[in-house]
């Protein structure tokens, strides 16, 4: 008899520190043990990084001309695209990209998709009017040197960096960045303080 009581109060002390386990993990924790390590369906392609690396310090253009580097962004998410006029699936996902960067305040998230291509910043202004993608800002890299510093070989390639400039995940191949999952799932995201 004293060894049956004696197995259901192991048992018992089992499952409480079973519960209490889950309790921590769930229900203690700032968020969710899963919370933003997958994205939602509509961005597949994008693959969260096992560590947060930094990123290169390379310098393209704006519209005016004017240089700039990623570091000029700090502070806030990142969504850096690399794209090209003649890249089929960059085309069609800037609209989508466009539609993101309208979604989610500039301050939490900023969408920098980069023209790598040949164009210069008049006609790639030109090319994202005439592609419904006229919200996002002109940047250009005639030099390919982001594509270079990212190891990009082929586009579209998307990197998604945090605030404190490092590299958490990257999609290569065009993704629905304007899906309503996706644009909760930025949202989110940058609400959330980031993992130093």
């Amino acid at each position: 008899m004293m060894t049956m009581m004696r197995s259901r109060v192991i048992a018992a002390a089992a499952i409480l520190a079973v519960v209490a386990g889950l309790a921590v993990l769930y229900v203690m924790m700032p968020a969710p043990v899963h919370d933003a390590a997958h994205p939602p369906q509509p961005l597949a392609k994008l693959a969260v990084a096992q560590t947060p690396k930094s990123i290169p310090d390379v310098a393209f253009s704006d519209a005016s001309a004017k240089r700039l580097g990623l570091a000029d962004f700090k502070g806030r998410y990142v969504l850096l695209n690399l794209w090209a006029t003649w890249c089929g699936p960059c085309v069609k996902e800037l609209p989508a990209l466009a539609r993101l960067s309208r979604a989610v305040p500039a301050d939490k998230l900023t969408v920098v998709a980069v023209n790598v291509g040949r164009s210069d910043a008049a006609e790639t202004k030109t090319f994202l009017a005439k592609h419904k993608a006229d919200a996002l800002n002109v940047y250009v890299d005639g030099n390919v040197a982001l594509m270079r510093a990212f190891t990009a070989y082929g586009l579209p390639v998307s990197v998604l960096i945090d605030p404190q400039g490092r590299e958490i995940a990257r999609a290569t191949g065009a993704a629905e960045w304007d899906a309503p999952e996706a644009i909760e799932y930025f949202k989110a995201l940058s609400e959330k303080k980031p993992a130093s």
